[in-house]
């Protein structure tokens, strides 16, 4: 009898890694997630919690050599956690953009670092990295966010050419808006510029409208999952807007794609 593919999966107290762990327990996998602290999580059928925060290194190297103790492998590596903030670049403290950078990149990289050396032995795996539209397209008034989730798409590209050797490879999923605690609540930068107002304040609201209209996470929960379980490709984007807006950068000029982008989000 084959044994159940074991998948871990972070940042599952809510939203689109709650939704995802999930799934990949009702296609039979055994599934570990992790949380920043297991007493304010609200415990889920066919999910194992691990504590665990990706940004500090003895936590992660911690929760991880936890689940091998119990697992004996991990198969495949979700990197979901994450964070957002909206705020003009100047605006930004450079203490702010390490906060997003620490969760969003170096998060990324701490995991999967604990995570590589058990793939290597068993020679196979796959790490899905959760970037965003953001990672490919930049939006006004939320530059470091966009910094990051660009580093995220160079960092997995990157990871994958290393790494196919040892029969791992990489994979992106590049979600639009979705309806999430972490999209609905985006932190702005504390120390605002008056100048700035009249725009981010347009930028906010018309976030604000994207989100409250945004599908559900099932759709991009779907997405990792098949990016975790199915054929190979470097990059996967939710089928709706993700996937309109690949097609528009990949294919329209430069012009008509910033003046569509500033339109949208109310920046005419």
């Amino acid at each position: 009898m084959s044994k159940p593919t074991v998948v871990v999966v972070t940042g599952v107290s809510s939203g689109i890694g709650r939704v995802a762990a999930e799934k990949f327990a009702k296609r039979g996998c055994r599934v570990f997630g992790t949380v920043r602290s297991i007493t304010k999580t609200a415990p889920f059928p066919g999910v194992e919690l691990v504590e665990m925060d990706v940004r500090d290194e003895a936590s992660v190297q911690l929760g991880i050599q936890s689940i091998i103790d119990q697992a004996g492998r991990i198969d495949v590596l979700v990197n979901n956690a994450g964070m957002n903030m909206i705020g003009a670049v100047e605006e930004t403290a450079t203490s702010e953009a390490a906060s997003l950078f620490d969760t969003n990149v170096f998060g990324i990289l701490r995991t999967t670092r604990a995570v590589l050396p058990h793939m290597r032995t068993q020679h196979h795996g796959r790490i899905v990295n959760v970037s965003s539209v953001l990672g490919f397209l930049p939006a006004p008034y939320m530059g470091l966010y966009s910094a990051s989730k660009h580093a995220v798409e160079g960092l997995s590209e990157t990871l994958d050419h290393e790494v196919r050797q040892f029969g791992i490879r990489v994979t992106l999923v590049e979600p639009a808006y979705t309806r999430t605690n972490l999209e609905a609540n985006s932190p702005q930068a504390k120390a605002k510029i008056a100048d700035y107002d009249r725009e981010r304040d347009l930028v906010s609201r018309s976030v604000a409208d994207s989100v409250n209209g945004a599908p559900e996470p099932d759709g991009v929960a779907n997405t990792i999952v098949e990016a975790a379980l199915g054929a190979w490709r470097m990059r996967r984007t939710p089928a709706g807007q993700a996937s309109l807006l690949s097609k528009l950068r990949r294919f329209m000029p430069a012009g008509p794609v910033d003046a569509s982008l500033r339109k949208a989000v109310g920046l005419a």
